[in-house]
């Protein structure tokens, strides 16, 4: 068994997406990630997130918050190897989440989050 890397560059990348009440029954959202290195996965997760969700944005912020916490932990293993990279990049589809994550202002409306 091996884990083939990809052919281009040596990059780590995160892809994000979520599922707004995927589980009816419990009104949870599904959330995910995969992150890639040299264009091969090298960790993925997916699951329920632990609380309800009011809205997409919502939902698609805690899913960035858990892949964000998992990026930097894979940037600091890569460091531990020896191998620089300046950047890294996460990947979503969610314009709201985007600009509350580059927002660092004070939210009355997800300060709950």
């Amino acid at each position: 068994m091996c884990l083939p890397f990809g052919s281009g560059k040596p990059l780590l990348e995160g892809y994000i997406d979520s599922d707004m009440l995927a589980h009816v029954d419990t009104s949870r959202s599904t959330s995910g990630y995969v992150m890639t290195y040299a264009g091969g996965v090298v960790s993925w997760q997916s699951r329920l997130q632990k609380v309800v969700a009011q809205s997409t944005t919502e939902v698609d912020y805690m899913a960035t918050t858990k892949a964000e916490k998992e990026i930097i932990w894979m940037k600091e293993l890569i460091e531990e190897l020896e191998i620089r990279q300046e950047e890294f990049q996460l990947h979503y589809d969610n314009q709201s989440a985007i600009h509350l994550a580059k927002n660092v202002a004070y939210h009355s409306r997800t300060k709950h989050i």
